[in-house]
């Protein structure tokens, strides 16, 4: 367990249960199944929430983190923390922070995950988040990424009914068991991908007025959104009475990780800038396309922001 935490305000808290260092590996032609040599190695502190909370505050948003982190090797995240200013209430556990390799190749524009199981906490570390969380007074949560092991599916659905309760609007960004378990809770904003989606609703969803559909059926209340990851070609953004599709410009590509959290990230910061749906998409695709546009965690500087957003495409699709 860590230190009681000091009661902090912040714009958002972001929730990263299951942390991890991303081993980011270069490899030209990788292959699996035959000797491949790497050309670059770089380590990232990452997760999906520390992403999205690296993001905000780069965009000059204040954030608390919090969530389960490896006391042995947590050296690389308290120093990003330091450097971000980001309020750090993680509970320190047993154990290691998990590895996860990112190889990465250019000559495909592909990247192939490695991901490990990461340490699993303990009932009193359980206590020790929630008594964190406590302390940490903000409008927006985020939670998101995988759970470790041995923590029960329905964690999220959990915090989601906590925060909630205390006025707090959450972002979820997770699949599978923990997603279902959670819509239970009503999130305010959930990013799955087509293939997520799918999975959700166990049926295929061939066209876009499928997926337009299958989202819109997700909304219970006014001010919900839900924003179905397309890859290459965008998202889409929908809401109780309008669905806009965005379309990003094409950059380089040199990695693809994060581009999901840094999207998240956008879409939180355009809420609290109070952007109307169509900007909060713009703002969040200019933020993924940055994302995918260089290696580890942040965002670049605002006028790169400015120039890629000027870029998207941003076409209302649907009204209800």
């Amino acid at each position: 367990m860590s230190d009681p935490v000091l009661p902090h305000a912040c714009d958002v808290v972001t929730v990263t249960l299951n942390p991890a260092i991303d081993r980011t590996v270069e490899i030209h032609s990788f292959t699996a199944g035959r000797v491949n040599r790497a050309e670059s190695v770089h380590d990232h502190p990452g997760g999906k929430g520390v992403n999205v909370a690296a993001a905000l505050a780069d965009a000059g948003h204040t954030v608390s983190v919090t969530g389960f982190l490896g006391r042995e090797n947590a050296a690389s995240f308290e120093q990003m923390f330091a450097q971000k200013r980001i309020h750090d209430a993680f509970v320190r556990i047993d154990g290691q922070t998990r590895v996860g390799i990112k190889i990465i190749d250019p000559a495909m524009s592909a990247t192939t995950d490695i991901n490990f199981p990461g340490a699993a906490p303990s009932p009193a570390d359980a206590e020790a988040l929630l008594a964190a969380l406590g302390q940490i007074h903000a409008p927006w949560a985020v939670l998101s990424g995988s759970l470790p092991p041995g923590v029960d599916a329905g964690i999220y659905r959990d915090l989601i009914r906590v925060l909630k309760s205390r006025g707090c609007r959450v972002v979820l960004d997770t699949s599978g068991p923990p997603l279902r378990h959670a819509l239970a809770a009503r999130p305010s904003v959930i990013k799955p991908n087509i293939q997520e989606l799918e999975e959700l609703l166990g049926r295929m969803l061939a066209t876009e007025e499928a997926i337009l559909a299958a989202a819109h059926e997700l909304i219970v209340g006014e001010d919900d959104l839900v924003v179905v990851s397309l890859g290459p070609d965008g998202a889409l953004f929908v809401t109780a009475h309008e669905a806009v599709r965005a379309a990003p410009p094409e950059v380089a590509v040199v990695s693809t990780v994060g581009a999901g959290d840094a999207m998240v990230a956008g879409i939180v910061a355009g809420h609290l800038r109070g952007l109307p749906l169509p900007e909060v998409a713009r703002l969040s695709t200019a933020f993924s396309v940055d994302a995918i546009s260089k290696l580890g965690a942040g965002l670049s500087a605002s006028a790169v922001i400015d120039a890629l957003a000027a870029q998207v495409v941003v076409d209302v699709v649907a009204r209800y």
